[in-house]
């Protein structure tokens, strides 16, 4: 069997959405051929902690672990912020400036002198350990996996001193993510974000992404075709649970939900149906499980709607799939069609929300590749985040059609090619062509 080494930050005990690709890609791949070899971090500051992740580690899967040099402890200390506390990296949350200068200070520091990220400082160790033990222990093909997307820099350093066959796999952009801006890069900076980004998308043997529009704009800037392969869902996390209807018409909502992804019209027409129909009013109900950015829940304030809101911190994932089949209606909130890579947004609980075969409200742009995928499978429709009107019509829809017959489950067959276990497939299909 051909060995694959996967170099990846994030690995359980890690929660959260940057774990789950390579994770459930690694249970898969020995059924096509290709033994996993996980290089990981030792003592990473996880912004999200979750045990039940490990039922997917294989008892014999061999698993890396070296220590990692992470500044998060000294940004505690500067902010004022618990040792205990964990730190949202990666994800520029409105709130009130409780810090101030401090805060402008230490997103200077991140984006000017931690580049490509504050994992920098794992480059040249990880690059000397590997290579020490690649010769000893040699592999057939490396994949990395960013964000962060130093854990590229480590892979092409390897690919350029060994010669071993290098995927570079972007799960998010590196110059392109909607925070790049916000930054404040100076153009020395700028201009390094921008060398590097474009090394490894001209020097890897291939590069992988998880959207088709995603792979045209790293195409664009790397000169090179790129390939999709989706995120997927994994049969195994929801064969157990069942569809419970609920006696309200229960939306729900799960993970990360940012400032550039509040749909405010939305949360107004739900404040003027709840006014306007007393039985809307009464069966309403709006669940919204994880990391909600404060300008949402402002926004849900001032068209009166506290009420009907549920906020729960982050689930663990073996208990996701029950919050999905217990919903009425499960919501998936992109970006405006203004924003540069709305269209390519296919964040990993589409697939997921899909396994569970309840409707889905999609609320971004109606062009875009999450838009074309709920089309093909019949698992749900989009409006644009502009379309208030379109947006009452279909609500008010789905609510009766919930009132008739509770909303069946989506039973297409089309869902399935979107299985952890198909797309692994087709990635062991790229990796015997290099």
């Amino acid at each position: 069997m051909k060995r694959v080494l996967i170099i990846t930050y994030y690995w359980p005990p890690s929660g959260g959405s940057g774990v789950q690709r390579w994770l459930k890609m690694s249970k898969y791949l020995p059924e096509n051929g290709w033994r996993p070899v996980i290089y990981t971090t030792k003592n990473a500051e996880y912004p999200i902690v979750d045990s039940s992740l490990e039922k997917d580690v294989a008892p014999d899967l061999e698993v890396i672990r070296r220590p990692i040099f992470e500044p998060y402890d000294y940004y505690k200390k500067f902010l004022g912020i618990k040792k205990e506390e964990t730190v949202k990296m990666g994800f520029i949350e409105e709130k009130e400036k409780k810090h101030g200068w401090k805060e402008s200070i230490s997103l200077w520091i991140r984006g000017n002198l931690f580049i490509p990220d504050a994992r920098c400082w794992w480059v040249k160790p990880s690059v000397r350990y590997l290579k020490s033990y690649l010769k000893e222990h040699p592999v057939d093909a490396i994949i990395s996996t960013g964000p962060p997307h130093s854990m590229h820099l480590i892979a092409m350093k390897l690919k350029e001193e060994l010669g071993i066959p290098w995927i570079a796999d972007f799960r998010d952009p590196w110059t392109e993510i909607d925070y790049y801006d916000d930054l404040h890069l100076t153009r020395w900076a700028d201009r390094k974000h921008h060398r590097l980004e474009r090394e490894v998308l001209e020097k890897a043997d291939k590069v992988v992404t998880v959207a088709p529009d995603g792979a045209k704009r790293l195409g664009r800037l790397g000169n090179r075709n790129v390939r999709t392969i989706y995120n997927g869902f994994d049969r195994d996390d929801d064969a157990q649970t069942s569809v419970s209807q609920p006696n309200t018409f229960t939306m729900t909502y799960l993970g990360v939900l940012s400032k550039a992804q509040n749909p405010e019209k939305f949360w107004q027409v739900l404040g003027e149906l709840a006014k306007e129909d007393n039985d809307f009013s009464k069966n309403l109900k709006i669940r919204l499980i994880g990391q909600i950015d404060n300008s949402v829940i402002r926004s849900i304030e001032e068209q009166g709607l506290s009420s009907y809101v549920a906020l729960s911190p982050y689930v663990p994932h073996d208990q996701v799939s029950e919050v999905h089949r217990s919903s009425t209606l499960l919501l998936l909130f992109l970006m405006p069609d203004s924003e540069p890579r709305a269209k390519g947004l296919l964040t990993g609980k589409l697939f997921e929300y899909m396994a569970s075969g309840r409707p889905i409200l999609c609320i971004g742009p109606e062009d875009g590749d999450a838009a074309h995928i709920l089309k093909e499978t019949h698992a749900g429709q989009t409006v644009n985040f502009e379309d208030k009107k379109k947006m009452k019509e279909v609500i008010k829809d789905l609510y009766q059609k919930y009132l008739k017959n509770g909303l069946p489950s989506n039973e297409s067959q089309e869902v399935e090619k979107y299985s952890r276990r198909a797309l692994t497939g087709e990635y062991a299909k790229i990796l015997n062509r290099i």
